[in-house]
């Protein structure tokens, strides 16, 4: 036997240092919160409050200058995500409780970005995206037509969005961690109707027969999965309007998407905290939140209603400016282990598409409108559609909210087809005014041009969701002289903008109308993001449900010929009201009809073309790797705004009594049952003063014996607890505030009270922030 000579013994030694070094660096690697074994990406979501003023601003939407906001039914929120392909390309998608994206807001965005991340994050790789509520306060857009109900500019609106969308792409940023993403997608048959159905006929018959429905029935949904963390968040895309709350409401609400965004981060909140107990779930499967911090007790009632007569309503205090904050029910952004779950519920082709499912009918005669042209004896103003809670609005947008809710969760559990590939995007500024635009028919090619944008009469008809007023009618494809004499004193359409927009009768030139500046856009933006094989269509506007389709299927043929695509089932979503806002887009056969959303059609009867042509060449950029000519940057004209809203002067109450006093009590020795209304009234402030941005006017509090203190049950953010403000008269410095609470089902047995929190401002213009509570009450 021969022994190793001492040289080779030194080898041996070093290559076994060497490799007890190579497992060290490996085992840290592993450790390591920047490489993680499996991940193509990095993943970040993030969530801000975007709630605006809550009083005095016109709601955007329905453009009923009657319909002032005076409350909150539940916040607003921003949510993004942001996906990095390391070493490569990064997108953010983030989507707005709000009635659509703002160009100038967008505008804006970029620039704290830049700023902040330099060329990390620009127009081309951002998509802020709106979900069409029509109960958020408006006056955040640049353009004239956009902001005539809401007396001009509101500088307060445009802040708070600006504000929460640089809040929370900031977040997701700071989330970024190694993870992977999981699509999965299903119908939803009950959550929309198609409000304009004589439009939707007139597509060709043999298109129709290609689909079941003649709205989009499918869901779409995104889940994102933390290495380590597990499932961090879900966004979805389908269409469906914001409309649940009508054009009468005055409470600021994220509607039907708002809610079932709401519903399903609290489901996943209970479920991860292990604490099931705490979420209950009604008959109809819509979990109701309960505070974690609340035990479930059995104490008799009369030792509960003993405890409760001993907390009379105190007198009004004052109060820090982070109060309202610190009282919260759902805290910090942030647990102390990792981000709370930010679920969105986004807005696709929902063009035509109404939540109000039951059907129009005639308010006076309780039959079906007209079918062509939505009037009840000729008239607009009396055919209303209905949800399936009517006659209560807010029954209406929680059921619709829950059943996308419902879905979503559905495919959240089922998800397992990953996402995998390139992180990509494209993106280009088109002139929608004059564009060339080719088109086929039977083989043979035709070059039209959009127009100018122009608005129809049967725009002022508005829709079964919120019917305009006069005698307007949708279907109008010949106008009215009285009208178009009106219409002259403003500006005269010149016989070439008539033509180009032919059959649309003229109501509003306002393409061309440019006192005191641009009423409407020109320069739009297109854009393309890509992960992996899920496509993200940014659109400018509603797409009709035929217009989406003939979109998707035109990018999604494009992607699919090339050899280099390296996937034959791809997912192509229309993410609709991103970036800016153009109103509507309908097929060539829709906008024949001219309905509504024909007459809303701004860039004449080519304008899907002109979008399927340019979304065409970005998806063929995409593919081939090749650049996009940026094209012509669009005004910013913030500094050109005017705003009519006058400012807030001064707050008062009667003499003797304080901000926060009670003036409509509790009655003393209540118990009330889970579904009784609780209402507490008091002597308050202008909202406008203090948006409570991650905060909250209104709080429902437990009395938590074992500590012998008030703990947070719910607050102004859950769909249970109304905020509702008012004042006598428009020129008065005195208001109330009403704090509703209808009892939840599996709410916690025990003592409550209700509480209000808001600010005054003084003679001088300072700010003061004040408290006050309600009696106490026994919940049985």
């Amino acid at each position: 036997m021969e022994f190793p000579s001492f040289d080779h013994l030194n080898v041996w030694r070093a290559c076994a240092n060497m490799r007890v070094w190579i497992l060290f660096l490996l085992l840290l690697l592993l450790k390591s919160d920047v490489v993680r074994s499996g991940s193509d990406y990095l993943i970040g979501l993030g969530s801000y409050d975007i709630t605006g003023p809550a009083a005095d601003v016109n709601m955007m939407g329905y453009a009923n200058t009657g319909q002032i906001a005076s409350g909150i039914h539940f916040r607003l929120r921003a949510r993004a995500f942001i996906v990095v392909e390391p070493k490569g390309n990064r997108v953010v998608f983030v989507n707005l409780d709000a009635c659509m994206a703002s160009q100038i807001v967008k505008i804006k965005v970029i620039e704290r970005l830049k700023a902040r991340y330099g060329d990390l994050y620009t127009e081309k790789n951002v998509a802020i995206s709106g979900i069409h509520t029509h109960a958020g306060p408006g006056g955040y857009l640049q353009y004239v037509v956009y902001i005539i109900t809401s007396f001009g500019f509101v500088h307060q609106s445009f802040d708070v969005i600006v504000n929460g969308i640089e809040k929370c792409i900031i977040q997701a940023h700071e989330n970024l961690r190694p993870g992977s993403i999981f699509v999965n997608k299903g119908e939803l048959l009950d959550a929309g109707v198609n409000r304009s159905p004589s439009a939707y006929l007139n597509n060709p018959a043999a298109e129709r027969r290609k689909y079941e429905y003649n709205v989009d029935k499918e869901m779409t949904l995104l889940k994102f999965v933390d290495d380590e963390w597990g499932p961090v968040g879900s966004f979805n895309w389908f269409p469906t309007h914001g409309t649940s709350m009508s054009r009468t409401n005055s409470l600021i609400s994220g509607d039907n998407k708002g809610a079932a965004a709401r519903f399903m981060e609290d489901w996943f909140e209970q479920k991860d905290s292990g604490r099931m107990d705490s979420v209950v779930f009604e008959d109809d499967g819509l979990p109701q939140r309960i505070s974690n911090k609340i035990p479930s007790l059995h104490d008799n009632h009369h030792e509960l209603l003993e405890l409760a007569t001993s907390f009379q309503s105190p007198p009004g205090r004052p109060a820090t400016k982070t109060s309202s904050v610190a009282k919260r029910v759902r805290g910090a952004h942030r647990k102390v282990d990792k981000p709370r779950f930010v679920s969105a519920f986004c807005q696709s082709n929902c063009g035509d598409v109404s939540p109000n499912v039951l059907g129009a009918f005639c308010t006076d005669t309780g039959l079906p409108c007209d079918f062509n042209h939505s009037t009840c004896g000729g008239k607009n103003e009396l055919c209303y559609s209905r949800g399936p809670g009517y006659p209560d609005e807010f029954e209406s947008t929680c059921i619709i909210g829950e059943r996308q809710f419902k879905k979503a969760v559905d495919l959240f559990n089922a998800a397992d087809e990953e996402i995998e590939g390139e992180v990509d995007f494209r993106h280009a500024y088109i002139d929608f005014s004059q564009l060339e635009v080719t088109i086929s028919d039977q083989g043979a090619s035709e070059v039209v041009k959009t127009c100018p944008a122009a608005m129809g009469f049967a725009f002022a008809a508005g829709t079964t969701d919120g019917p305009g007023a006069f005698d307007f009618q949708q279907g109008d494809d010949k106008g009215n002289p009285f009208w178009k004499l009106v219409r002259d004193m403003l500006k005269t359409p010149s016989k070439e903008q008539i033509d180009c927009q032919r059959p649309k009768p003229i109501l509003l030139d306002t393409g061309e109308m440019k006192k005191p500046y641009d009423w409407a856009p020109s320069i739009l933006p297109t854009q393309i993001l890509r992960i992996g094989q899920f496509v993200i269509l940014s659109v400018p506007g509603e797409f009709t449900t035929m217009a989406g389709r003939r979109l998707r299927d035109a990018v999604k043929t494009v992607l699919t010929s090339e050899e280099d695509f390296e996937f034959d089932d791809i997912h192509v979503v229309i993410a609709g009201l991103t970036n800016t806002y153009s109103q509507y887009v309908t097929t060539y056969e829709e906008y024949q009809v001219q309905r509504y959303e024909g007459a809303s059609t701004l860039y004449g009867p080519h304008t899907l073309s002109a979008y399927i042509q340019e979304f065409k060449k970005l998806a063929e950029a995409l593919i081939n790797g090749g650049p996009v000519e940026p094209g012509p940057q669009p005004p910013d004209l913030l500094e050109k705004q005017i705003s009519l809203l006058p400012p807030v002067v001064v707050d008062g109450t009667p003499l003797g009594v304080n901000f926060g006093d009670v003036c409509a009590d509790v009655p003393q020795n209540s118990t009330f049952k889970i579904g009784d209304m609780v209402t507490a009234s008091f002597w308050s402030a202008c909202p406008r003063n203090d948006l409570m941005i991650e905060g909250t006017f209104a709080l429902v509090e437990f009395f938590l014996q074992e500590k012998d203190a008030w703990i947070p049950a719910y607050d102004d953010d859950d769909f249970c607890l109304r905020y509702k403000w008012s004042r006598p008269s428009k020129l008065s410095s005195r208001s109330k505030a009403t704090l509703e609470w209808r009892i939840p089902q599996g709410v916690t047995p025990g003592v409550y009270r209700i509480r209000h929190f808001g600010a005054a401002k003084g003679l001088f213009g300072s700010i003061h922030h004040f408290t006050g509570s309600s009696t106490a009450f026994v919940v049985a």
